[in-house]
């Protein structure tokens, strides 16, 4: 009995090392072949510093109104290339990148708020829309873009003045959990954080693009696309900040609180969205007051690129409405 005894303190002892001290001895090996974010900057390039932070956006088009376009996990501005032009014959065009994500700062340390919670994204969204001297804006988001967007139009309402949801991950969320979010603070998990988040430059994150598509093969004939997406990830500490930005992350809590939405919302989704299904997209449009929906038949999970014809036909339809009840008002 005393001999069995030994042998599970001695297992339990093992298991405990190599919980606790097992990470540590996983080498993290600096990333090769990084640059500054400036010099991975486009001639169309702007840089704008809100909060602390040097935001990196890209502006077509004048006038009023304004759109800000927020892009999805893994994204930026270049998701929105396709359809800043169209959009920018109504007014102003802005699509920018959000701290962890295209070439916006990646601070590593900070004295006060943390740069990668929902609740400073919505400030730097606040405060980008006051060094535009934009009192409103009509606000595109996709993906976790449409979360944001969410999110902002029930803290700030008075400023949004019109939202469209394009496959907005606002049910499809990180789990509700304590251990997990206990799990990401630990010392161990910051320790080998980078390797995980390095996972999505080592070919998942090519497998995530095609899985957003629901045709693939156009990435094959454009491998610009992929190109596109490939690029921040040689800037300089993509991954400790991609790492930061995950263990920041919490449920928005964003569900039960959709009926409170009173701006005028139009929902678009591909009818094959493999990443939020279509069926969430749907329910998103029955839960916030009068939205409207569109379905865009073969397409997946980002229409603005997939299907950006089929995608702006469905947003002109929307504000000529817009504008008209706008007019008679």
């Amino acid at each position: 009995m005393k001999k069995g005894w030994k042998i599970t303190l001695i297992v339990l002892g093992i298991l405990l090392f190599v919980i606790l001290v097992g990470p540590f001895l996983i080498p993290v090996p600096l990333l090769e072949n990084t640059q500054p974010v400036k010099a991975l900057a486009d001639p169309d390039s702007r840089f704008v510093t809100i909060n602390g932070i040097e935001v990196h956006y890209k502006q077509a088009g004048s006038g009023e109104p304004v759109f800000i376009l927020l892009h999805g996990f893994g994204a930026s501005t270049f998701s929105w290339e396709r359809v800043m032009t169209p959009l920018s014959a109504y007014g102003t065009v802005i699509a920018y990148d959000r701290p962890a994500f295209g070439l916006t700062e990646r601070p590593l340390a900070w004295e006060e708020e943390n740069p990668y919670t929902q609740e400073s994204n919505i400030k730097i969204l606040a405060g980008l829309l006051d060094a535009k001297g934009a009192e409103q804006a009509i606000l595109i988001g996709n993906s976790a873009g449409g979360t944001l967007a969410t999110a902002f139009t029930l803290a700030y309402p008075e400023r949004v003045a019109a939202l469209i949801e394009v496959d907005a991950a606002i049910y499809q969320t990180m789990p509700d959990s304590a251990i997990l979010s206990w799990l990401l603070q630990t010392p161990q998990m910051d320790h080998i954080g980078s390797l995980i988040a390095r996972q999505l430059g080592s070919g998942r994150g090519d497998e995530f693009l095609r899985n957003a598509y629901h045709n693939p093969a156009l990435l094959d004939a454009n491998p610009e696309i992929i190109e596109g997406y490939r690029k921040p990830l040689t800037a300089e500490n993509w991954d400790r900040a991609l790492w930061e930005f995950t263990r920041a992350s919490q449920p928005p809590g964003l569900a039960d609180r959709l009926d409170e939405i009173r701006v005028p919302t139009l929902v678009i989704t591909g009818d094959d969205d493999r990443i939020v299904p279509t069926e969430y997209s749907l329910r998103l449009a029955e839960d916030i007051p009068n939205a409207q929906l569109v379905v865009i038949e073969n397409c997946g999970h980002m229409p603005q690129e997939e299907c950006s014809i089929e995608f702006m036909q469905a947003i002109d339809e929307f504000l000529d409405n817009l504008m008209e009840v706008n007019n008679e008002q």
